[in-house]
């Protein structure tokens, strides 16, 4: 899967985001705020996708009767 953008590569930059994950994103894409979310639901969508493909492909006898859910706890 490719970024929606290209990266941002000012060290400065970076660096100062690398306490909070959510100023990292963010510094990924320059600030870009519909950017940094378009690219997070782009990865939710593609995790889903590969969610579902592991969910299919799992036997039940595998997990001793155990299901993968997406829904959280």
């Amino acid at each position: 899967m490719q970024p929606l953008c290209e990266p941002v590569t000012d060290a400065a930059t970076l660096d100062a985001a690398d306490d909070d994950p959510v100023d990292a994103a963010l510094a990924w894409h320059g600030g870009d705020v519909r950017a940094t979310i378009e690219t997070l639901l782009a990865d939710c969508a593609h995790l889903q996708r590969q969610f579902d493909l592991m969910r299919a492909a799992m036997g039940r006898g595998f997990t001793r009767g155990w299901e993968p859910s997406v829904i959280r706890d």
